[in-house]
């Protein structure tokens, strides 16, 4: 009898041993067991699972994605916004074309302002200002001139003896003369004369058509009584005509022209290089801001305690 109670005494304690290991394997299992929401795409995430899997991934840029600085610095020398764009700054590169093609198209249209007016008041001239006439006035006052004696054909210095020079080979126009373009002058020896001349004239008149022809008879008084409405008998070779202040003026307007075409042309060069400049650095900027890594951030599925490592991208980009 005692030895049937001991032995029910064993089988309850190994019954009991056995449902506590039972117990604990069950627990156990349920604790590695994700825990199921009803929600398919979390359920999914939950079942797939392996916690095994805690490698983290380190994605480097490759070569290929980075871009070149010197092909940016060469785009933007070719077409300034160029090296921007390829850089992927296209606000800069739309500012820069922007700036450009304005600059081009202010520089032409001034230049060609220019051409215009220069045409109109050389035309004017040629209209309104005659050699001849200032060749006979500067024969008829030349005592003025050089501050000598009233005697309008002699003078203290040799040189300045009108006689000497044969400015009209035809012979002096009359002194009632309207129409000087009959008369023809030679303009080595009216040059001669200028040089001469001591007491005022400071320049010698360039042959007809030059660039600075155009420019010293609307510019010094000593070309002033050239112009048609100049009154022979005026003895002041410093007497100004309206003729001669409105060319001076039409001159003035057509260099105005061309100093906005010089200044267009100037921003064009500095956009050029600022261009260039800013084309490579954009490249570097572009090259370090586009940091691509992958990094594992903690998360928390469906309010459980398992903690997931969920990968994602940062892309940052610097303008």
């Amino acid at each position: 009898m005692l030895g049937t109670m001991k032995y029910q005494k064993v089988k309850i304690f190994l019954v009991i041993l056995f449902s506590i290991l039972l117990l604990k394997t069950n627990f156990a299992q349920e604790a590695e067991q994700p825990k199921l929401s009803g929600t398919l795409y979390l359920d999914a995430n939950n079942l797939s699972y392996n916690p095994s899997q805690t490698k983290i991934t380190e994605l480097n840029l490759d070569a290929s994605q980075k871009k070149s600085p010197l092909l940016a610095g060469i785009l933007s020398g070719i077409l300034p916004g160029a090296g921007e764009f390829y850089a992927e700054r296209y606000l800069k590169a739309g500012i820069i074309f922007v700036v450009e093609a304005a600059a081009i198209t202010t520089a032409i249209i001034y230049n060609n302002k220019g051409d215009s007016q220069t045409q109109s008041f050389q035309n004017y001239a040629n209209q309104n200002w005659n050699v001849a006439k200032y060749a006979a006035w500067t024969i008829q006052h030349i005592s003025n001139v050089v501050n000598a004696n009233s005697d309008p054909t002699l003078s203290s210095n040799p040189d300045q003896n009108v006689k000497n020079y044969n400015i009209f080979p035809g012979g002096n126009p009359p002194a009632n003369t309207t129409d000087w373009s009959q008369y023809r002058v030679d303009w080595n020896e009216l040059n001669k004369l200028e040089s001469a001349i001591s007491g005022g004239y400071s320049h010698m008149l360039p042959h007809f058509g030059e660039q600075q022809y155009y420019e010293l008879i609307g510019k010094y008084p000593q070309y002033s009584h050239g112009w048609n409405t100049a009154v022979m008998s005026d003895n002041d070779f410093h007497t100004l005509t309206p003729q001669m202040v409105g060319y001076a003026h039409q001159r003035a307007v057509a260099n105005d022209y061309y100093a906005d075409s010089k200044t267009a042309i100037i921003i064009i060069y500095i956009n050029h290089f600022m261009s260039i400049f800013d084309a490579v650095w954009s490249v570097d900027n572009y090259n370090k801001s586009l940091a691509v890594n992958f990094r594992m951030q903690n998360g928390n599925i469906n309010y459980s305690d398992r903690l997931e490592l969920v990968p994602t991208i940062n892309i940052s980009y610097n303008f």
